[in-house]
């Protein structure tokens, strides 16, 4: 066996261990959701092995996971048992993959702007903030967000603030 050879075998078998240690998460959107794609885009960068799954009834799979009305967003994803409802950041996630609390799973309800995915990648700010477009208007280019823990009986409590 020459050592090109056996070096591309070890590096492949290192490549499939790692995939293997990747904490998997399903997402599901409706098609096409550019935004979506962009959150997907985010776990995979935080180390997430991610599959897409386009829904054409999302508000079906919501039912089904018992993702209450009052914090629904477009994208719904499973991940080791939980349901991660929205835009949520992938370090919350993790929190929730290594404190594995008695829940349903996470939500950034709604669409805030700033969020995984729902960046404005052409401008920076780093907290929440408004910028004048200066014809007396005003654009909000990121939103302070929570995400929230969903408790076995459907109530929420605050994980993070962003």
């Amino acid at each position: 066996m020459s050592l090109r050879l056996a070096l591309a075998a070890a590096l492949s078998f290192a490549l499939a261990a790692h995939a293997e240690t990747r904490p998997r998460i399903e997402v599901f959107m409706p098609s096409p959701c550019l935004a979506c794609i962009e959150w997907g885009v985010h776990l995979m960068d935080n180390g997430f092995a991610v599959t897409y799954r386009d829904t054409a009834d999302m508000a079906a799979l919501k039912r089904r996971l018992k993702v209450p009305a009052a914090v629904q967003s477009v994208p719904t994803a499973t991940v080791d048992g939980y349901f991660v409802e929205g835009h949520v950041p992938a370090e919350d996630i993790m929190t929730l993959l290594a404190e594995r609390p008695k829940a349903r799973g996470l939500a950034v309800p709604g669409l805030p702007r700033g969020a995984p995915g729902r960046e404005d990648r052409s401008r920076s700010c780093e907290t929440g903030c408004v910028v004048l477009d200066g014809e007396g208007g005003a654009e909000q280019r990121h939103e302070l967000f929570e995400t929230l823990l969903v408790m076995p009986d459907g109530q929420t409590r605050r994980w993070a603030r962003h």
